[in-house]
């Protein structure tokens, strides 16, 4: 065994301090830092990638991002160990991710893994039954080093061959984050962003219209996925939901990830939301649509001009006299946003 290891850094407070104490002990690191569209550990202008780039850059180590794209989406939908409060397999993500790095530690020649968890600080995934399972099917029993919490745990091998000083390992549990923050002023560890991290398949509101697009769309892709986080989302019928804008900016977003076969309805000389059909709606349903647009309108007017654009189609006009109903509209809308 070497001093090489790949070390899970997400960019937050336990994962930046669990690197910090190994950089300190002479390891030398590369890290790796996953993406995804649920991914909310910063703030979203910066993004994890950003802060996680920073943390590498400051302590001088390597760093590989890795994005979870398809092949994590079906450890999502099919989860073997379940979910916890919303859509977040923690369990299964975490085994995910460790494949990911156990397939780097041959090409790097690292010998271990270090990670940030803290016993007991995550309900599902962190504590003692949850964390045995997640080594035995990552296949790297004795080769997770928890920094924060070792002492809690037998020696690893690292531990066990001197690679690392046990001694200089600590005992953190619990879900108290005041130990971290206190480890991080002494160590000189700074700007970190979000001390408890963060998952967005634990919202209620992502969570239910994630389980709308896998029931409904069986060739969902990734810009599915960043649509769940934005606008209001209202399914009309089995094969046909719509996304209603919030400001200007996700009307802006919206726009950009239509699909080619999908249509856009806009305003037409009135102020209102862009909206997003995902399905082909028939002509009545056309008038819903101009009609929810029109309950979003800031305007009270008599007539509201709808422009309804598609790629193949190209661009048209309809006209709506009435805002669709509001205690109606409630009724169809996927989690409250």
């Amino acid at each position: 065994m070497n001093k090489k290891a790949i070390a899970l850094l997400s960019g937050g407070l336990d994962s930046s301090l669990a690197v910090r104490m190994m950089v300190d002990q002479g390891i030398e690191i590369t890290a790796v830092n996953f993406t995804s569209p649920f991914c909310n550990c910063t703030p979203r202008k910066a993004g994890c990638k950003h802060q996680a780039t920073k943390i590498a850059e400051e302590f001088g180590i390597a760093l590989r991002v890795i994005t979870k794209g398809m092949d994590y989406m079906k450890v999502v939908q099919n989860p073997r160990h379940g979910y916890g409060r919303g859509m977040n397999p923690c369990i299964d993500c975490r085994i995910y991710m460790l494949k990911k790095a156990k397939e780097m530690m041959g090409s790097s020649g690292a010998s271990f893994i270090i990670t940030g968890e803290v016993l007991g600080q995550r309900p599902m995934s962190q504590h003692r039954a949850a964390i045995q399972k997640i080594e035995q099917e990552s296949g790297l029993e004795g080769r997770i080093l928890r920094p924060l919490s070792a002492q809690h745990f037998p020696p690893t091998i690292p531990e066990q061959e001197g690679i690392v000083d046990r001694q200089k390992l600590l005992s953190f549990s619990g879900r108290s984050r005041k130990a971290q923050m206190d480890l991080a002023e002494r160590l000189g560890v700074k700007d970190y962003p979000c001390p408890a991290g963060g998952c967005l398949l634990t919202d209620k509101v992502i969570a239910s219209r994630l389980r709308d697009l896998f029931t409904h769309v069986v060739d969902y892709d990734m810009a599915d996925l960043h649509l769940l986080k934005i606008g209001r989302h209202f399914r009309l019928h089995r094969e046909l939901k719509i996304i209603v804008g919030r400001d200007l900016g996700e009307n802006e977003i919206i726009s950009s990830l239509a699909r080619p076969g999908a249509s856009l309805f806009q305003p037409a000389g009135f102020r209102g939301p862009t909206v997003l059909a995902c399905g082909s709606p028939d002509p009545p349903v056309e008038r819903t649509i101009g009609e929810i647009l029109a309950r979003y309108s800031q305007d009270n007017r008599t007539s509201y001009s709808i422009r309804k654009q598609t790629l193949r189609e190209g661009e048209s006009f309809f006209s709506v006299d009435k805002k669709f109903d509001k205690e109606t509209l409630a009724m169809l809308q996927v989690g409250a946003g």
